[in-house]
């Protein structure tokens, strides 16, 4: 809540990335999570996201935390990729949307 007084992380066309740095973690954690319903997010275009990628680094990591957003954002950006994730019917098919995304990058 702290992260998102400083500004939404809901980047808009239904997906946030919610991230910060946290004391007593080693390495960056990822995760991915997906709302059928959308969730009202404070989002930049108003709407509510549907795709949330949360990315937490160590406090002190230099630019751990940015690649990773970059790199995030990057996938995202394609309309395509956005809605295959969120009409994916299970987990089994969102691991090999992003399988096949990651190996394509």
């Amino acid at each position: 809540m702290e992260r998102e007084s400083l500004g939404s992380t809901g980047i808009g066309d239904g997906v946030a990335i919610p991230h910060g740095k946290v004391a007593g973690i080693e390495r960056l954690v990822a995760a991915f999570g997906r709302s059928r319903g959308g969730v009202p997010f404070h989002s930049l275009d108003g709407k509510p996201a549907y795709l949330f990628f949360l990315i937490v680094a160590p406090e002190y990591s230099a630019g751990m935390h940015l690649k990773a957003l970059a790199r995030i954002s990057r996938l995202l950006k394609d309309e395509r990729f956005r809605r295959s994730l969120v009409e994916a019917a299970d987990a089994d098919e969102l691991r090999r949307i992003f399988r096949e995304e990651d190996a394509r990058s």
